[in-house]
Parts: structure tokens; sequence; C-alpha cells
């Protein structure tokens, strides 16, 4: 499938793009039918089971989600705690306080400072968790990477974007975002820049 990126300022509620999705959130996969889906779940989920189809190959089960029914089920766990509780306790935070007040009319001017130091205090305790589970898994759900390795990833790649992330307290969680981070499917993420806010110059090294 050949993707075709196009930017999107979800603080700016246009109207065209709310006739996509009415919630007004990101991601948003549009195909040339005319076929909508909204929501990183239901796409990821889509993409795997229709990985292949294109070319009339039969598509690999779930590759996104593998394993037993037990372990795919740890595998949405993962992925509606990095999507559900970490974007609203941290990811969410620093979007609206370092990157959305400079495009949008928030009614202030700098970040609030209060909000940042409770969001970096929430990030430390995710990347614990993360730390955690990789205490005893290869991947975040277990042997495979699946999903739930990509769900954290996303988040942590915004945050490592603004310097938002002390790798250096969590090796375990750092080693793991390399191993991802090397990947050649990953790379093209790396390259993104948003207009205005320069990441540093660690963001896309596979080294740091």
């Amino acid at each position: 499938m050949v993707v075709e990126l196009e930017e999107e300022r979800p603080w700016a509620w246009r109207r065209d793009f709310l006739m996509l999705n009415p919630a007004g959130t990101l991601p948003v996969l549009v195909r040339q039918q005319g076929f909508v889906l909204a929501g990183s779940y239901a796409i990821s989920e889509y993409l795997a089971e229709t990985h292949g189809k294109v070319n009339g190959e039969q598509p690999p089960r779930n590759p996104l989600f593998p394993g037993s029914a037990i372990e795919r089920a740890e595998v949405r766990r993962l992925v509606d705690w990095f999507h559900g509780k970490m974007d609203q306790e941290a990811t969410r935070y620093f979007l609206e306080e370092r990157v959305y007040q400079r495009f949008a009319d928030l009614g202030r001017s700098t970040p609030d400072t209060d909000i940042i130091r409770a969001a970096r205090s929430n990030l430390r305790y995710h990347l614990t968790y993360l730390s955690h589970l990789l205490g005893d898994r290869q991947w975040l759900a277990g042997s495979e990477l699946s999903f739930a390795d990509l769900a954290a990833a996303g988040h942590l790649s915004v945050l490592d974007y603004l310097g938002e992330v002390p790798w250096e307290e969590f090796p375990k969680a750092k080693d793991w975002y390399l191993a991802l981070k090397s990947r050649p499917a990953f790379r093209p993420l790396l390259a993104d820049r948003l207009p205005g806010v320069p990441p540093p110059q660690i963001y896309a090294e596979l080294e740091f």
C-alpha cells in the first residue's frame, strides 16, 4: 500500500476534516475508494487483516497481534494503556503546552510550568512501567514485536522530538527504543519535522 501523508492541525477543527472524523482526532485513513477509518487502533487492525491482499497474497494472521488469544489480549491491554492512559497523563500535556499553543490561540503565550512539571513526573511513571515490562520480556507484550511496541514507541518518539525523555534514567527502555528506532520501517517517522519546532540533534541518531 502506497500512503500519501497530509498535514492536519487537530486544534484548528477544520470543517472538511471534521466531515471525515467528527471526533476531530488523528490519525485518519482515507482510501481511494472513499473508505474512511479513524483511530490508530482501528487502522492498525484493518491493516493487519488486509496486508498483502492487494497483491493477491494471503496475509499473515494478525502480524501486529501475534500469539495465542491470551497473548493478543495482552497486546490490546498495552495498546489501550499507551494510547489511553499515557496519552492522557503525559503526551497530551506536552503537545498542548509546547506545540499546540504555538499555533493555536489558547489564551497564553508560554507553557504552564506546573502542567509541564506534572507531565514530566507522569512520564517517569510510564517509563518505569515500560522498564518493568521489559524486565522479563524481549518486547513489551512478550517474545514478539507487536502493536503494543509501536503504540508506545509512537508516543515516545513525539516526546523524544520535544527533548522530554530522560533516557539516561531508564536504560532498559532506551535499549528497547533503540531496537525499534533502528528498524527500516521506523526511519520515515524520524525524518518528520514540525515547522518552527526543530528536534534535538540526537532525535534521528541511532546511537545516543
